[in-house]
């Protein structure tokens, strides 16, 4: 099945060598969707993608929180540095990232940004995360994660 279906994020893995397991939940689009589709044991390990620009220094960011947690903008804003955060307007997504929302994978992108996940990541075997397309899901642990894309943890859910 990994080699059935390639996108610029399980291009990033294989470039780099790393194992990860490619998922589908065809016609899911949000974290609820693939929640439903992965079942309640992925469930728990399921993260979204949100990029968001910080309004001081104008710095992207992708973080990665669980699927139906809310980021906590203020505290995130401002443990780096910004007095606040906005998602990206779509069509600077896809110019910034190579990705349209709901299928927006931290991996493959087409400039490098700051990734976070929720500190709550570091405690799991392995994260599933958005695999380059809506529908798509890679699940890997933290250090194969690492192997194609730096990665910070940090408190970022509510």
């Amino acid at each position: 099945m990994m080699d059935k279906i390639k996108t610029p994020a399980t291009e990033a893995l294989d470039a780099v060598g790393a194992r990860y397991e490619f998922l589908e939940a065809p016609g899911a689009i949000s974290g609820e969707d693939y929640s439903r589709a992965v079942g309640a044991d992925k469930a728990a390990r399921l993260f979204k993608t949100l990029v968001m620009k910080g309004d001081t220094t104008q710095s992207i960011y992708v973080f990665l929180i669980p699927a139906l947690a809310k980021l906590s903008q203020r505290q995130t804003a401002r443990a780096l540095g910004e007095h606040a955060l906005e998602m990206l307007k779509p069509i600077d997504l896809k110019h910034e990232t190579g990705y349209v929302h709901g299928g927006t994978s931290p991996l493959g992108m087409k400039n490098h940004f700051r990734v976070i996940f929720d500190e709550c990541a570091g405690d799991m075997d392995t994260v599933l995360i958005n695999g380059g397309g809506g529908g798509y899901l890679v699940e890997l642990s933290l250090d194969e994660f690492a192997k194609a894309e730096p990665y910070e943890l940090m408190p970022l859910k509510k």
